[in-house]
């Protein structure tokens, strides 16, 4: 038998992950510590996620992995024995509790102390995600259970110190809690130092915004609930697919909601006939690059040189930036849809352009001849990034006519892995290549190189589209870069759009000429332990990446319709 190669294993592993868990919401339930679930854990075992660093280590517990899964799912989610996957459920009257993870726009509800209901709203690459952190905390649960319950006379007395501590709630002064760190640190394998970094990071959300229950009760959490399964096999964790779970998936209902509620706004606003532009990006770096140099003129304040500098002048100052931004063309549209996206609308005809940070290279004059309208819809979530677009870009039917609106161009600006460059480089998509598939999209990006400084490293090549975070190996993300592929970076959301954009030309929604544009700063390099996303945020580092590819996005945007407009007058 040929012998596979890493990269073909670790493929074949995610193939196989997503195969289970596909199987799984059609099939209604499963136990992570059962049958089916091992077959999960082996699977992101063979994979070994450089996310996950040492999950498949079995002699520690990984504790980066272990903050990152923590940051992503709802507080309490260690002692849950019951996880409900269902569509949009009428919880708003019930007494549940609604939780929101601190890191991830997913909404889920205490049923109760030991079950929770996540409701989903962006389809599959949702489902994969929860089914990959799951799975995680599992693996390191049996873990834990292996290293406390390894003694002749029962529980470790480390383990029962702890429980000691997680039943009392004690309130522990400095000395009692460098003793308790270090007993949890025996308990998990790692050293005191790491133990109290990983204390530290979830102590400070915990109690900044309650969004975790501290890492003394999650790993109580997670080792009682596995000691009890030991114990006795109905008390195993069990997750359920609802049938309305089912139904929902593959079908758009909420993008279906969220496009007709954007699109039923621009007609009331009339702009139906107006040149559009999609921007898909953050909500704060478009508002701030149109609106913040204007909204500190009007305030009296001086306007620093330096954009970015400018850019850190208005960090804390939202509601500053955004009262006079409604005054100038600009509408925030709150979803009610359930797909969890904001959407931005900017009417350039009613912007003050003079008004502009001095860096921009806009001629604002044409530019405002021809009356564009931006609009800015907040961050896809893996596929749903295909749902949201393709349901955009579709006309609206009504009874004696078919209206088309005017879309002159769609832009993407996302973050994502590095694999040639390090945090904070651009990156420029030539190509989408879907993982797991034998879907690659070629792409015509308005973007190039030269729209950058020259003393940026910006990266060009194919974009490799994921499954998710979680599911990222070393392996394959290294064949992608050294092969003939020469891909340049990873995504979720790029392949999609671009699956969406394509499907609206061959349909004759938009015309082929519609400009596309594409562009990551790289939030991470996932090849690189310590630079993968579990080693945390960006932070400030991160802003002028982020407000480099919007100025570059608005510039062409605006400049565009005042090339459009002397070409047009030209023609007559």
């Amino acid at each position: 038998m040929q012998e596979l190669s890493k990269s073909q294993k670790a493929r074949h592993a995610i193939r196989t992950f997503k195969i289970l868990a596909d199987a799984l919401t059609l099939q209604g339930k499963y136990k992570p510590s059962g049958m089916v679930g091992e077959r999960l854990a082996d699977a992101l075992k063979q994979l070994s996620p450089e996310i996950y660093g040492s999950m498949s280590d079995l002699r520690v517990s990984e504790l980066k992995g272990l903050e990152y899964v923590i940051d992503r799912m709802p507080r309490g989610i260690e002692r849950c024995k019951r996880v409900i996957l269902t569509a949009q459920e009428d919880f708003q009257e019930t007494s549940f509790e609604k939780i929101t993870p601190l890191k991830r726009r997913r909404v889920s509800y205490a049923v109760s102390d030991e079950e929770i209901c996540f409701v989903i709203t962006t389809g599959k690459s949702e489902i994969y995600d929860i089914l990959t952190h799951i799975t995680f905390l599992n693996i390191e649960a049996q873990k834990i259970y292996q290293q406390v319950c390894n003694r002749v006379g029962g529980l470790s007395t480390e383990w029962a110190d702890l429980e000691r501590l997680v039943s009392e709630d004690l309130d522990l002064n400095n000395e009692e809690l460098e003793q308790a760190v270090w007993n949890l640190s025996i308990i998990l394998g790692r050293t005191y130092k790491e133990t109290r970094a990983t204390y530290d990071c979830l102590e400070k959300s915990r109690l900044e915004k309650d969004t975790n229950n501290g890492l003394f009760k999650i790993i109580y959490g997670v080792g009682k609930r596995i000691i009890a399964e030991q114990a006795d096999a109905t008390s195993e964790l069990t997750v359920y697919f609802t049938p309305s779970l089912k139904e929902m998936i593959d079908h758009q209902k909420y993008a279906t909601l969220w496009a007709r509620n954007v699109k039923e706004k621009l007609i009331e606003l009339g702009f139906k006939e107006r040149p559009l532009h999609i921007v898909s990006a953050n909500m704060h770096s478009m508002r701030n690059l149109l609106f913040g140099a204007g909204a500190l003129e009007e305030a009296g304040q001086v306007v620093d040189s330096d954009i970015y500098a400018m850019v850190m002048q208005l960090r804390e100052r939202e509601e500053f930036v955004v009262e006079y931004a409604k005054k100038h063309g600009f509408l925030f549209l709150e979803d009610c849809s359930g797909s969890t996206i904001d959407t931005i609308i900017i009417d350039v005809e009613k912007m003050d352009l003079t008004t502009l940070h001095a860096d921009f290279q806009v001629d604002g004059q044409l530019s405002k001849k021809k009356k564009p309208v931006i609009v800015v819809i907040d961050y896809a979530f893996g596929t749903q990034a295909f749902d949201i677009m393709d349901e955009l870009l579709t006309p609206v039917k009504n009874e004696d006519d078919i209206l088309k609106f005017d879309f002159e161009s769609i832009s993407i600006m996302g973050k994502a892995g590095v694999l040639p460059g390090n945090k904070g480089d651009l990156m420029l998509a030539t190509a989408h290549v879907m993982e797991g598939t034998a879907n690659n999209y070629i792409l015509d990006n308005d973007l190039v190189r030269s729209d950058f400084p020259d003393d940026v490293e910006v990266f060009v090549g194919p974009m490799v589209t994921v499954l998710g975070t979680s599911l990222q190996n070393r392996d394959v993300l290294e064949r992608f870069l050294s092969s003939s592929w020469r891909a340049v970076g990873l995504e979720m959301e790029g392949g999609h759009y671009q699956r969406a954009i394509s499907a609206a030309i061959i349909q004759g929604h938009i015309p082929r000429t519609t400009k596309t544009r594409y562009a990551y700063y790289a939030s991470d390099n996932p090849m690189v332990s310590g630079q993968t996303l579990a080693s945390g945020p960006m932070g400030v580092e991160g802003i002028i990446p982020t407000y480099m590819i919007s100025k570059v996005i608005l510039e062409k945007i605006l400049n565009e319709n005042a090339e459009n407009l002397v070409n047009d007058e030209k023609e007559k």
